[in-house]
């Protein structure tokens, strides 16, 4: 396979290879009749030194795949199983997509180039490998929207529209398609671990076990590498459940295969934004039962967390396992402090009265059913101010007596040092947001003309609100969310 022009200031990793063949299976990219680019994320490019290439050198590492410099001469196609809608599922694996390169990043982490839409694998089962260019479309407003929030999410970093049309049942048809590539930290998902549990393989999960803690830990895990990799990953995913729940954001398809050890929220296909506070929303069409509803995601992050806890009984002691899982729940009580925290841009004032700030502001939201982000949005720095006041659509919610408890919670708050309310996202009207019907009438142009200034427009507001908040998003020191 012929070699692009790689740059000099990547820092490649073959880090994954070292886990062995029995993790993966060695793969290659289809061949697309086509390769326009549509969608090249410079500031995550430049994290991780690609942001010189070319659009030509871009193209052929993520549109015809070939290798970056220093890192895999093949992709791998990764093994898992995993519990889909909770019925356990041996027939999974990465079916249209691959782990394509590692890079490490600014920071020193290592990074996925994880791929979606790039071609038939041995587990592709009866599909065919590649991804509607609309889905590509739809994970980059997730993401893009997702970071802007606080959300440890991974990055959406090239869409590459193929020439292809894809027959699907979901959409009108023929659809066109895409190749996506996405930054991770980790493609290590508990239906990794699932996998070798289900085997009966307890060697190669003792390599996973301590391959996962050193590379994404930083620690051999002493005398008690089980329980310490089981709690890091429940507080995690306790963190970004707290974050998901905060952004009002519903992914949709929370199963154990798109749970990760190291807590980032990834894989986003039928996902919403709730447009006012309704713990029975759902987003996907097929979830006929509500199971991963907005208000259920964080018990169902944590019943995944606990199948994780089932794959490490013969590596771990029983008690200290479960001592490790019950972290899950004190660590979401605490995220989801911290996250509502976050976006108000408020200083704690302590456990007690952070607990009942927010258990006012969502017995709030869920009584006036005002809009969701419009509520963030609006008592930013824990104040209202005349003039946000007179152009809110909540205006009329936030002068009831309804709302006189929360505003007496907020009354003894502190804006944190680092708000800074003159920004020029928050002279706008209604803050930015990405409900289903916004999303649709950005692709329709799209389908209709090929037209892309309102993707590109609306991806320039994101950007503006995530520069709103970066400064609070660096001081709150969450592991994975990048600046």
């Amino acid at each position: 396979m012929k070699q692009a022009a790689s740059p000099a200031g990547i820092r490649p990793s073959t880090s994954h290879a070292e886990l062995g063949e029995e993790f993966f299976d060695k793969v290659r990219a289809a061949t697309f009749p086509a390769h326009i680019l549509r969608y090249r994320n410079q500031r995550a490019a430049a994290s991780v030194g690609l942001d010189g290439l070319s659009d030509a050198q871009w193209v052929e590492h993520f549109g015809r795949f070939v290798p970056i410099a220093g890192s895999f001469a093949e992709p791998l196609a990764l093994r898992y199983h995993g519990h889909q809608f909770q019925t356990y599922n041996p027939d999974l694996g990465d079916g249209r997509g691959f782990l394509f390169a590692q890079l490490h990043d600014d920071t020193g982490r290592l990074l996925d180039l994880g791929t979606k839409g790039s071609g038939r694998t041995p587990w592709s089962r009866m599909g065919d490998g590649r991804l509607t260019l609309k889905g590509g479309v739809r994970e980059v407003l997730a993401t893009a929207m997702l970071e802007a929030l606080g959300v440890d999410t991974s990055r959406s970093l090239s869409l590459i529209e193929t020439g292809e049309e894809l027959e699907r049942n979901d959409e009108p048809s023929p659809t066109r398609a895409g190749v996506l590539v996405r930054l991770s930290h980790s493609h290590i998902r508990i239906g990794t671990f699932q996998r070798l549990a289900f085997q009966h393989d307890t060697a190669n999960m003792k390599r996973l076990l301590d391959y996962s803690l050193r590379t994404y830990f930083g620690t051999d895990g002493g005398n008690a590498p089980a329980e310490t990799l089981l709690r890091e990953t429940a507080q995690r995913v306790a963190t970004t459940g707290a974050d998901i729940v905060a952004a009002g954001f519903v992914h949709g398809v929370l199963n154990s295969d798109n749970i990760n050890i190291t807590g980032e929220s990834f894989d986003y296909g039928p996902w919403r934004f709730v447009p006012t506070y309704d713990p029975a929303f759902t987003a996907a069409y097929f979830d006929s039962t509500g199971l991963y509803a907005f208000g259920r995601q964080p018990d169902a992050m944590a019943w995944n967390v606990t199948r994780l806890a089932e794959c490490l009984l013969p590596l771990g002691d029983h008690a200290g396992l479960e001592a490790a899982l019950n972290s899950f729940w004190p660590a979401f009580q605490r995220g989801i402090w911290n996250a509502a925290l976050r976006r108000l841009g408020l200083l704690s004032r302590g456990g007690a009265e952070d607990a009942e700030l927010v258990v006012r502001i969502f017995a709030f939201l869920n009584d006036s059913q005002v809009g969701y982000e419009q509520f963030w949005f609006d008592w930013r720095g824990g104040r209202l101010s005349t003039e946000r006041a007179a152009r809110s659509g909540a205006a009329t919610a936030y002068a009831a007596e309804s709302f006189a408890p929360l505003r007496a919670a907020l009354e003894p708050y502190e804006a944190a040092p680092s708000v800074n309310l003159d920004h020029p996202y928050f002279s706008r009207e209604t803050p930015r947001t990405m409900l289903i019907e916004e999303m649709e009438a950005l692709w329709a142009p799209i389908a209709e003309r090929d037209d892309w200034s309102a993707l590109h427009h609306a991806l320039a507001e994101i950007e503006q609100m995530r520069q709103a908040y970066a400064d609070d998003a660096k001081s709150s020191a969450r592991p994975g969310i990048s600046s």
